[in-house]
């Protein structure tokens, strides 16, 4: 339990400084994304990667439901 607790401190620390370098900079490709409208394009592609990761984790868990009942 120690040593899990130690890795989560440490690995949190770890986040921490690397995000801290980069907290006032703003990616450039960000902005230019944001400009063109092309933002909303990259929001979508990855939605609908999210939605399909996901359907096919439930159509998983399901056949595995009917295997497991058999």
């Amino acid at each position: 339990m120690k040593t899990k607790l130690i890795l989560f401190f440490c690995s949190m620390l770890t986040f921490l400084s690397s995000t801290a370098q980069t907290m006032n900079v703003e990616p450039a490709m960000a902005e230019t994304f944001r400009s063109n409208g092309k933002i909303y394009v990259v929001i979508a592609v990855l939605s609908i990667i999210f939605i399909c990761i996901i359907s096919y984790l439930v159509y998983l868990d399901i056949k595995i439901k009917k295997l497991e009942k058999k």
